[in-house]
């Protein structure tokens, strides 16, 4: 039985992302995943790492739970909208209080390199746009992608990273987003 963590990351429980979280639940536990979920709307914690690293902010008991989730899990689904070329604060945040050295990754003494504490798992972005997929990767190439995938997750030793990327959500018809449900749904299913 697979252990898969689905985090949302969207501000609004009631938007896309919802459906889109939802929808690959459905699927993989069709697959028999065993499946826990993060809403980040739902976590009580501050999103400001207020000192970066040069002094500990004690973790909330949200966010100590959320790393307990994130240690348990072999793979890893983020749920997000991009907004303005990144993350929404929301999950900015989060990443920044949870994904901490000493958790997500150790810096060598007397080096530029680092050690990946978070080596074993995969993960899967799945993404929402205002604009075509094909416009993000060709014309804004993909700032989202770079950030969450190689400077973040494979940062910490995630391996493989997948990614899938809808859009536009704006002008979208029920038709084409139930489209993209069936489609998630599938990705549950074949867990990836």
């Amino acid at each position: 039985m697979r252990k898969i963590l689905i985090i949302n990351g969207h501000p609004d429980p009631e938007s896309f992302a919802a459906g889109i979280a939802d929808a690959y639940k459905k699927g993989a536990l069709q697959a028999g995943a065993e499946i826990k979920e993060l809403l980040l709307s739902n976590l009580d914690f501050n999103p400001i790492l207020q000192f970066g690293y040069r002094k500990r902010t004690e973790l909330e008991p949200d966010l100590l739970d959320a790393q307990q989730k994130i240690l348990w899990a072999e793979h890893i689904v983020w749920v997000y909208p991009v907004w303005w070329g990144g993350t929404p604060a929301l999950l900015k945040g989060f990443i920044d209080r949870t994904f901490l050295p000493g958790f997500a990754f150790k810096y060598r003494d007397n080096s530029v390199w680092w050690d990946k504490l978070l080596t074993g798992r995969s993960a899967h972005i799945i993404s929402t746009l205002d604009q075509p997929a094909w416009y993000y990767w060709l014309v804004n190439g993909r700032p989202t992608y770079h950030t969450m995938k190689k400077m973040t997750l494979e940062f910490s030793g995630f391996k493989p990273v997948r990614t899938t990327t809808f859009g536009p959500i704006r002008k979208s018809t029920e038709e084409y987003r139930t489209k993209w449900l069936v489609k998630i749904e599938q990705l549950g299913r074949n867990l990836r």
